[in-house]
């Protein structure tokens, strides 16, 4: 790559010499028309050859590691052409499943919170275990006065027995395939094809599981909308004053449900349906609520806080045969109430003969993630109830 740019530079700098003998009349305007034709048909050619992602995986002209080389050549050719250094650069875990070398997995996670709501907000955090202690608590309580004087006393923010819990990575598997014609092309940039496929994979379904997961016992996380028996376990609900509605009031009523050391950072959550009715809902003054973003990449913002649109959050449903409710708005400081944990060490599988009739190679990725409610009073979800069809509230 280095040698491109040199030659680049030499051509810029000779025509440059072209351009000034022109001027002192050395050369005919044909003359140096037919030369500048000639210089800017092997720039281009010279550009596009820096712009082509290269086929060995590495970037900017940086020679890939080792693992990471021996991995692209893995995923195109397979385990059995590898030499026996390669596979030795290879890392496999216990069941034989090859590991994603860390510069790979460190550019999925970094993909992860452009494609997924919840994780841009919340608090993240890798490990290295399959799960990490969660103690129930309140909040740290203070006081006035100097200890030594005996005008204050310490105050024990800690239960009297501490409730033991634990936050546990879950299992996600996912399942890409790609032609073998396709694989063998030279063209194909394989970095580019693990990283997009599995980053876009991974964050439809996790961000969904961060909504509406059911917690370890059904091998899921627990997401924001998650209830259990356990005490550290459940947003606190907000009821709507309507029935089958969403009101203006409703919403301030949510907002200012949670404490304002949290509420300073709060967002609302919810459903681009849910968001529809939002945006036309108006103050006491017939003002509108609902601000839309004068600045690319911002959200918009309702009563003065950004709104995100997550669609795993329930809309407001139909009356039917019995009483329903549903949630359909969070509004607090995720990053306060939410923890997402992953364990790093995410590998990839490949199945050469599974789809052989189809003509494809199959990649069966494994990661492992997890998400709870860390601090419930930071949040609050808006429930709305919707009475029984033909029947009163």
């Amino acid at each position: 790559m280095d040698e491109k740019i040199i030659e680049l530079q030499r051509l810029v700098k000779e025509l440059r010499e072209k351009f000034e003998a022109k001027e002192q009349g050395l050369y005919t305007k044909a003359e140096f028309e037919e030369f500048q034709t000639k210089i800017n048909e092997r720039m281009a050619e010279i550009e596009t050859a820096i712009k082509r992602p290269p086929i060995d995986g590495s970037k900017g002209g940086e020679k890939p590691s080792e693992a990471k080389a021996a991995f692209i050549k893995f995923i195109r050719e397979g385990k059995t052409a590898l030499t026996p250094e390669e596979r030795k650069a290879l890392v496999a875990d216990a069941d034989g499943q090859i590991l994603i070398p860390e510069e790979l997995e460190a550019e999925i996670y970094r993909d992860l919170p452009k494609l997924s709501v919840i994780r841009g907000l919340a608090t993240v955090r890798q490990i290295r275990s399959d799960r990490i202690r969660r103690r129930s608590l309140e909040e740290v309580t203070v006081g006035w006065g100097k200890l030594e004087t005996a005008a204050q006393t310490l105050t024990d923010s800690m239960p009297d027995e501490p409730t033991e819990a634990w936050q546990y990575v879950e299992d996600l598997y996912g399942l890409a395939k790609i032609g073998e014609d396709e694989l063998m092309d030279t063209d194909v940039a394989l970095e580019s094809f693990v990283v997009d496929s599995f980053s876009r994979a991974v964050a439809a379904t996790e961000d969904k599981a961060f909504i509406d997961g059911t917690g370890h016992a059904t091998g899921q996380p627990e997401g924001i909308l998650y209830t259990s028996v356990s005490p550290q376990v459940g947003v606190p609900r907000v009821e709507a004053i309507e029935t089958a509605a969403i009101t203006a009031d409703d919403i301030l009523k949510l907002i200012y449900a949670v404490p304002a050391q949290y509420r300073s950072n709060g967002v609302l959550i919810v459903n681009s349906q849910t968001e529809l009715l939002l945006r036309m809902l108006k103050d006491k003054n017939d003002q509108y609520l609902w601000q839309p973003s004068l600045q690319e990449g911002r959200p918009s913002t309702f009563a003065g806080y950004p709104v995100y649109n997550q669609d795993d959050v329930p809309v407001i449903g139909a009356p039917v045969a019995e009483e329903k409710v549903y949630d359909v708005a969070i509004f607090g400081d995720v990053r306060s109430g939410y923890r997402i944990i992953d364990r790093l060490g995410m590998t990839i599988q490949r199945l050469t003969e599974l789809y052989a009739e189809e003509g494809m190679i199959g990649f069966k990725a494994h990661y492992r993630v997890g998400g709870s409610v860390i601090r419930p009073n930071a949040l609050r979800i808006l429930k709305v109830t919707v009475p029984v069809a033909g029947g009163g509230t």
